[in-house]
């Protein structure tokens, strides 16, 4: 599985620090079988034989409020009592409170294992997509592999999405949704592993059915998508997978549903120096001859590695933003 993260991690001291393993367990006593590592994955995680996991990376944590630059207020919300899993929502300033503003629902890349909706890397990236496009966002924050095998991150992210369909008739738990969401108008968007759980999410809608809530587009950003040979991360964070491109979350050829992807519209997004390049290129083929009845874009950003626009500041990022908008704001 690809690295969401480390091109970028020598750039970025400023969102993404280091853990030691040392410190976390240094006054801990334990003899040498106990440090055995029976299974690592940099630079994601790696595991004990004791059942220890460790994180190479940890995301640095924000709390919600206003931003002072762009005046997007932020809050935390609880989607599901039984499980304890959140989101985070973002609102533009309001102009005009009484109009109803789109809403995206974004599911953060991560691999999986790490990545939040809490952490500076999401709240930058929505930050700036709120402001632009004049939308309301919520990232749900799924729980994480390997503690939480998948498929329980997909199953998080649609739990998610009933709770925020809940809202539809005025009358659900979140007044920000209530007051001022156009339930008309819903965009996913994931990058990387999220993107793949944006199109699981899509798919679900349209073959199970989700009431109250119409769904416009799907941004699929740098998806991963499994290929050929078994990856061994997936497999261990998915026991049930054969992690390899057998298992229709990680081929969507394979999935019979397919076609009925909930949405008018996809962008599929890719990066040239990114190795997962070609499997979004492969998904971009397999959806437009899917027989699904939407319409299909794709856009590739030249001479950017994976995820470029989470971790850097410059043009091409203001671009990609600017084509995410113009997506969203487009009919």
């Amino acid at each position: 599985m690809t690295s969401w993260f480390a091109p970028y991690h020598s750039r970025t001291s400023f969102s993404i620090t280091p853990t030691s393993h040392l410190s976390l367990f240094s006054n801990i006593d334990m003899d040498s079988s106990a440090n055995e590592i029976t299974h690592d994955f940099p630079p994601f995680f790696k595991v004990y034989k004791d059942g220890r996991i460790h994180r190479y990376m940890s995301m640095v944590h924000v709390p919600a409020g206003p931003d002072p630059e762009t005046g997007v207020q932020s809050k935390d919300v609880v989607v599901s009592i039984e499980t304890g899993v959140k989101a985070r929502i973002f609102i533009p300033k309001l102009h005009n409170p009484d109009r109803k503003l789109p809403l995206v629902v974004h599911y953060h890349g991560g691999g999986f294992c790490i990545g939040s909706p809490f952490d500076v890397v999401t709240k930058n990236f929505l930050t700036s997509l709120v402001s632009q496009a004049n939308v309301i966002a919520i990232s749900i924050d799924y729980r994480l592999a390997p503690e939480h095998p998948l498929p329980i991150g997909y199953d998080d992210s649609w739990v998610g999405l009933q709770w925020i369909a809940s809202h539809s008739n005025g009358l659900g738990p979140e007044p920000w949704l209530n007051k001022h969401m156009d339930f008309g108008r819903v965009f996913f968007v994931g990058e990387s592993a999220g993107a793949n759980i944006a199109h699981y999410v899509a798919v679900q809608a349209g073959a199970i059915g989700l009431a109250g809530l119409d769904i416009t587009g799907v941004l699929i950003v740098h998806p991963f998508f499994g290929g050929k040979e078994e990856d061994k991360m997936y497999k261990y964070m998915c026991p049930t997978s054969s992690g390899c491109d057998g298992d229709p979350k990680l081929n969507p050829a394979m999935d019979p549903n397919l076609s009925k992807l909930a949405c008018d519209k996809v962008l599929v997004c890719v990066a040239e120096k990114d190795w997962l390049r070609i499997r979004g290129e492969n998904y971009y083929r397999i959806l437009g001859n899917s027989g699904w009845g939407g319409k299909v874009e794709f856009y590739e950003t030249k001479g950017e590695e994976h995820c470029f626009h989470l971790f850097t500041t410059s043009s091409e990022r203001d671009v990609l933003i600017k084509k995410f908008v113009d997506f969203m704001i487009q009919d």
